[in-house]
């Protein structure tokens, strides 16, 4: 039997069955191994950071609102500090593989209360980053609509229909899903690719400037503040280890896989912004991305490469942000189904789908709270058709800037877990380089997440006297918290389920080697 990852393994003679998965509460309790290689599981962690709509979105808001010429240093800079994270927690994976990830590792190092709190951290800001997107992603369809067919349609129509469609294949095999998300995003990075072309083939007045990558541009106030911006653009990478279950050689693949994406995603990113900067030349591109906003993509296209190549763009802005939310919504479902496995949430959770190997009550548990939250809204919105405030302003903007204060948090957390794993298993002189490159990552992204609270007010739009300044901060916190009561209260009480916090199917084994002792004294 395999310990730490369930595994496919060959029938013996005279087996009734032709195959099985090699974990002792069987294949019902264990993800399919074998689904994924590196193109699959690299396109389903690279979906997670829709490109288009990071650079539709996030870079026009971030050059309007903190006017920081210098993002595209921003986005190197992010890279270098991503990059140092990665190293420990590649590392960490080739020792832990279950679908549990960040938690499953802050449990390895920080102990299974710390593991609890992770856990139901995770979860929440999965999820508000997944749900967030179905406001946005709404709104786009329904202006499409509109400008398109004529057809008048409140946004929260097609936010619902995608919420039950992403369900659905939430159902399907992950090759399947691989596969539509594949294709999608290969669209987008083409597109902008593109765009990134014909900006440096017309440029403005002020020519192919490097001016953008220079320091002197990152000075201001608004740096820590357009560090929260971007961080949020890389978003995905870390979920390689998510899916490690679901790969034949999760050693090799998940860490390949996470220096890919954090690379690819740092350099598209960088050149992207700079393009931009030279569209617009530096000197213009915080007051045309203040009088633009998220259409300044489509501004500049339509300039340089015609209305067709625009409406297309378009169209892939929309299918990316599907791409996007169906990535989030297998994470979600992932993490519900190894916290189900471990007892930190009820036993149906930890129970795959027999037809396909997905994690299927998580991902039911995923559509009803993006159904109910997307309705919440939808209620709550008195505007006309079109507004965009309640969709982007409101959800896209609150429930995405909550994700990414939660995810930042988890990574400063899985880069102290690193250190305090490695040392307590004796390795720390032969892992010092990796235990630095934690440290020095943890350390930054704590200084990110400080800059994310502190003006949290100009991340979601809302005035420095608004409740929501510590309220939507305080779902955050109130996370942490019930998950360190969970902990707490499962050490006392129930100290057997408390150990196998993180463990995945390596407790499995535990429970295995403690029947056959009971069933031999």
């Amino acid at each position: 039997m395999t310990t730490g990852s369930s595994s496919t393994s060959r029938p013996s003679a005279g087996s009734s069955e032709s195959s099985g998965i090699s974990t002792f509460k069987g294949q019902d309790r264990a993800l399919r191994a074998d689904r994924l290689g590196t193109g699959g599981l690299l396109l389903s962690v690279l979906a997670a950071t829709a490109p288009l709509m990071v650079v539709a979105g996030v870079m026009p808001t971030t050059f309007a609102v903190m006017g920081i010429v210098g993002q595209p240093l921003l986005f190197v800079l992010l890279g270098v500090v991503l990059v140092l994270f990665s190293v420990g927690y590649a590392e960490m994976s080739r020792h832990v593989h279950n679908a549990g990830a960040f938690y499953a590792y802050i449990s390895r190092g920080l102990g299974g209360t710390a593991g609890a709190s992770a856990a139901l951290l995770a979860l929440v800001a999965y999820n508000a980053l997944q749900v967030g997107i179905y406001g946005i992603f709404g709104f786009e369809v329904s202006g499409a609509l509109l400008t398109y067919l004529d057809i008048e349609l409140a946004w929260w129509i097609p936010a619902l229909v995608a919420a039950l469609a992403v369900g659905a294949l939430g159902w399907l095999k992950i090759d399947v899903n691989a596969r539509v998300l594949g294709v999608l995003l290969v669209i987008e990075v083409v597109l902008v690719v593109i765009f990134d072309i014909a900006a440096v083939a017309d440029p403005a007045k002020e020519g192919l400037s490097l001016h953008a990558f220079n320091p002197d541009t990152l000075t201001g106030a608004g740096v820590g503040t357009a560090l929260c911006f971007c961080i949020a653009a890389f978003l995905g990478f870390e979920q390689a280890p998510v899916y490690a279950e679901e790969t034949s050689k999760p050693h090799i693949l998940v860490p390949r896989v996470m220096f890919l994406a954090v690379g690819g995603v740092a350099v598209f990113f960088a050149v992207s912004s700079w393009a931009i900067t030279v569209a617009t030349g530096p000197s213009g591109v915080v007051g045309a991305s203040q009088k633009q906003s998220a259409g300044l993509l489509f501004f500049l296209t339509e300039e340089r490469l015609g209305g067709t190549f625009t409406d297309v763009m378009h169209i892939l802005f929309a299918t990316g942000m599907f791409a996007a939310m169906l990535s989030f919504h297998n994470v979600v479902a992932r993490y519900a189904f190894a916290m189900g496995r471990e007892g930190l949430l009820p036993q149906a959770f930890g129970r795959t789908t027999g037809t396909s190997g997905a994690p299927g009550t998580g991902s039911l548990l995923q559509t009803v709270v993006s159904v109910v939250t997307v309705l919440g809204f939808a209620i709550a919105d008195s505007g006309p058709v079109g507004d965009p405030t309640t969709p982007v302003l409101k959800l896209f903007t609150w429930a995405g800037n909550l994700g990414a204060l939660g995810v930042i948090l988890l990574m400063a957390a899985a880069s102290l877990s690193v250190i305090v794993f490695f040392v307590r298993r004796g390795a720390a002189g032969a892992q010092a380089w990796r235990l630095a490159t934690a440290a020095i990552s943890g350390i930054a992204l704590l200084g990110i997440a400080f800059y994310t609270i502190k003006d949290f007010d100009v991340l979601v739009g809302t005035g420095p006297d608004s409740y929501l300044n510590w309220l939507l901060p305080g779902i955050i916190g109130a996370a942490v918290v019930l998950g360190l009561v969970q902990g707490l209260v499962l050490r006392s009480r129930k100290p057997e389920v408390h150990a196998r916090i993180g463990l995945g199917n390596e407790a499995f084994q535990l429970d295995k080697v403690a029947e056959a002792a009971e069933s031999s004294s």
